[in-house]
């Protein structure tokens, strides 16, 4: 009997790492948080629409702490577990809770088709499960200017994501019910191709592939920046799209 090999594209460590880097970014001066408040402001939306109130969460990824707040003000017992420290490709608690909220980091767990059967797994009958992370059709320009500045040898510097119709497969193949896949676009203007990368480390979503990647050199750097000026409009800014892809779906 033969065993499927779930392909290795995420170094663990490395997402680990980048997370760990994220939270203590977001206890900095001034961090960016933007995705991750309107990922919490959208979740919030969403229960307040299905009127779902939950009696046991488990929150993961919401490093600014938000939404467990929201949550708690309503009565809410929160379980909170960190990106990198929670390992979604792990069995949990069966039937622990009901309601689970996976912000940003399930897009780059090698077995997300595991990661879904798991946290369906982890709910309550009845119990609610969503998460929300960038899609495709995330950083059309910072993919632009990296290939760009690459030149003739590209490499692969940004992740593979999730597309509607991939993630539609997946929560149907993890046997939720009532599962329901959308998006919606945020788009951020930047003066700086600096004040890009700076951000997407404040949100923890620069690059953890196991692939190795050629290291950014000041000649790099040099035509990143340049490419990053032709893109920018009559404000002088550079607009940069996360397509943010939201996963429904009952026990």
């Amino acid at each position: 009997m033969t065993s499927t090999q779930v392909p290795r594209i995420f170094d663990r460590r490395q997402a680990a790492a980048k997370w760990a880097r994220a939270r203590s970014r977001q206890r900095g001066a001034e961090p960016a948080s933007y995705i991750l408040d309107a990922m919490c402001e959208d979740i919030e939306d969403r229960l307040a629409f299905m009127r779902f109130e939950a009696q046991r969460a488990l929150l993961v990824g919401d490093m600014t702490g938000s939404l467990a707040s929201a949550l708690q003000a309503d009565g809410t017992k929160c379980k909170l577990a960190r990106l990198g420290e929670f390992d979604e490709e792990r069995p949990s608690g069966f039937e622990a809770h009901d309601l689970i909220v996976h912000l940003l980091g399930l897009g780059t767990v090698n077995d997300l088709p595991g990661a879904l059967i798991h946290s369906r797994n982890a709910l309550a009958e009845g119990g609610l499960f969503l998460t929300a992370l960038p899609g495709a059709g995330s950083l059309p320009s910072l993919r632009r200017i990296a290939l760009a500045a690459d030149g003739d040898r590209p490499a692969a510097r940004t992740h593979p994501l999730v597309d509607l119709r991939g993630a539609t497969g997946l929560m149907e193949r993890a046997m939720f019910k009532r599962q329901v896949v959308d998006s919606y676009p945020l788009k951020v203007r930047f003066g700086s191709f600096e004040r890009m990368i700076e951000d997407l480390r404040d949100h923890g979503l620069t690059r953890s592939l196991t692939t190795p990647a050629p290291p950014l050199t000041r000649d790099w750097l040099a035509r990143a920046r340049a490419e990053f000026d032709v893109m920018r409009d009559e404000d002088g800014k550079v607009t940069e799209t996360f397509e943010i892809l939201v996963l429904t779906g009952w026990r």
